[in-house]
């Protein structure tokens, strides 16, 4: 562990104070959780191109055909948006495969 001395506003302790106390935790946790939240969002842009340089567009679609057509449950569904789907995509249901190897 390294030990970090960090200078605050006198108001914006007083409300780190207060909102670990609220969480049930210490001030120092909640120091180390925002900044390892922080440092997830700064460095997540490097990360995704990085695993996009990995992709495969193969992999993708045969991902996409193990994945059942179906309607999704009610509670899984957008608010208002019903799914328009036509007459032809209603009576024709795809069948999962196992294309492309285990995972």
């Amino acid at each position: 562990m390294s030990k970090v001395s960090v200078q605050l506003p006198n108001a914006l302790h007083k409300q780190l104070r207060e909102c670990a106390s609220a969480e049930g935790t210490s001030v120092d946790q909640l120091i180390s959780s925002a900044v390892a939240e922080k440092l997830a969002a700064l460095l997540s842009p490097e990360y995704l191109r990085t695993r996009a340089k990995r992709a495969s567009r193969k992999k993708f679609e045969a991902a996409l055909k193990a994945v059942p057509d179906i309607d999704p449950p009610e509670y899984d569904r957008l608010p208002n948006q019903p799914l328009q789907r036509t007459a032809a995509q209603r009576g024709k249901r795809r069948q999962p495969t196992r294309e492309g190897g285990g995972r």
